[in-house]
């Protein structure tokens, strides 16, 4: 993905604290009394542009969402997206998602969702996918027992990758879609790069994985 530089894209999020929770903030442990309450929270690593994680907060209330993406020309984007929709239970936050046993307490989150993450084709870079097992190893350090990982792509590679990742870890996989739009899924919210995929023909891939007891 090529960014478009914005220079001033640092300056509008430290202007909006509210919505983009700065790094400085003690978050770890306490993000209920940041949302005001003790909805479940699910992240979103990788949120782009915001349009999934936005989605999600507008359709199911009673869950506290929070995006999580690196890049500050992006998240900008999200921040807009946000501010419109003017959703309380959704925050975002402007940090590496190999970091976010920085910013939550284990069994803080309760569902990860992954949405057309970089396939990084190259076998060199096997290890920076988000399916790869360091980033299992993340995700169940911060998930409770039985914790759950969402994935979609339009990449087929990088889907039979991750479910081989998936099952090689030992997680369950609960939920699997070759044709996530040809099938019975409702409640589906499409993330900006699935809607131009899908308007080109494109399948969209989909799967849920359960963490197991480690025997």
């Amino acid at each position: 993905m090529r960014l478009r530089n914005k220079p001033w894209a640092r300056e509008k999020i430290d202007a909006h604290p509210q919505y983009i929770i700065p790094e400085s903030f003690d978050v770890k442990g306490h993000w209920h009394d940041v949302f005001g309450n003790n909805n479940p929270i699910h992240i979103e690593v990788g949120t782009g542009k915001g349009q999934f994680v936005t989605g999600m907060a507008k359709q199911n209330p009673d869950i506290n969402y929070i995006g999580i993406e690196l890049y500050e020309s992006v998240i900008v984007s999200a921040l807009d997206l946000l501010i419109e929709a003017e959703v309380p239970n959704l925050k975002l936050l402007n940090v590496d998602g190999s970091d976010l046993l920085n910013y939550f307490e284990k069994g803080e989150v309760k569902q990860v969702y992954l949405n057309f993450s970089d396939p990084w084709p190259k076998t060199r870079h096997t290890k920076r996918r988000l399916t790869y097992k360091s980033f299992l190893n993340l995700y169940e350090e911060l998930l409770p027992e039985g914790g759950e990982v969402h994935f979609k792509t339009d990449n087929q590679a990088l889907f039979e990758y991750s479910l081989k990742s998936f099952s090689e870890y030992g997680m369950l996989l609960t939920y699997v879609s070759l044709d996530l739009h040809n099938s019975k899924f409702e409640g589906n919210v499409m993330t900006e790069y699935e809607e131009k995929f899908s308007a080109k023909g494109q399948r969209i891939y989909r799967s849920e994985a359960k963490f197991q007891p480690h025997l």
